[in-house]
């Protein structure tokens, strides 16, 4: 990768580095920047289910993010991007094309249960279980020591509720299906480990408390909300890329 330091260091070409971090999520597209922390939280471009479903709106709509973010708009730019945890490989490319649309960019990709791990996560170590409650996407995902151990994904979200009368069964009782699932076919006791230690939650869902209240009773566990949770991704991958451009070497996440 090269050296450079952090925003307004350099790759060893004597070309400053910006660094943006991205979350493009079904309903709202957030970037992150270092000294500035989140400066856009906006509607996405057409986006269904996690997935891009028109390349050259999203585009346009991320050049005008990085024209607004600070620093230079000349710079070579290191873009953290997040994604699905259980995202397809092509999905995941498809999500890189768009962002290398930009112009001279380089990016790492990093799955978003442990980007809001790096965000949220409670002191201590141990494993870790992350519900994203998205809005049309809801992720289970047992994180041990800094690496996915297993995952589940459901195709629901909030998008999916009723405007009144809302109905929190469907996702907190899909939740907790998962978690079940993922229990049955664990063999080390981490999943156990992890309810114990309390779950992590994230995702605009957190902020209902029907669906957590409902969620946490079905399993029986402690959940743990984490601060501002709608934009926990992009601020989880903002501070694994302020690690990278601070430390290049050993700091990229791997996948």
């Amino acid at each position: 990768m090269g050296s450079f330091g952090a925003a307004g260091g350099s790759r060893g070409t004597g070309r400053p580095v910006r660094g943006i971090a991205l979350d493009i999520g079904s309903s709202r597209t957030r970037a992150w920047a270092p000294g500035a922390g989140v400066f856009a939280d906006v509607p996405s471009g057409p986006v269904r289910r996690g997935r891009v479903t028109d390349a050259d709106s999203q585009l346009r709509l991320l050049r005008r993010l990085t024209a607004s973010a600070p620093g230079d708009g000349g710079h070579d730019t290191v873009v953290m991007l997040t994604h699905p945890v259980l995202a397809r490989p092509e999905e995941r490319a498809a999500a890189k094309r768009i962002v290398d649309g930009l112009g001279p960019v380089r990016v790492i990709a990093v799955d978003s249960a442990r980007a809001a791990a790096a965000y949220a996560a409670p002191s201590g170590g141990g494993p870790l279980l992350v519900v994203d409650l998205g809005a049309q996407l809801t992720e289970v995902t047992l994180v041990v020591d800094g690496l996915v151990e297993d995952a589940r994904l459901a195709e629901v979200g909030l998008d999916d509720l009723p405007d009144t009368g809302s109905a929190p069964d469907t996702i907190a009782e899909t939740t907790a299906d998962m978690v079940s699932d993922m229990w049955r076919h664990d063999r080390t006791g981490a999943v156990r480990g992890a309810l114990r230690r309390g779950v992590l939650v994230t995702g605009g869902g957190a902020l209902r408390l029907d669906v957590t209240g409902r969620l946490a009773t079905l399993l029986r566990a402690r959940l743990r909300l984490a601060n501002d949770p709608s934009t926990s991704v992009v601020r989880g991958a903002g501070l694994m890329l302020a690690s990278a451009l601070r430390h290049p070497t050993g700091a990229l996440p791997r996948g």
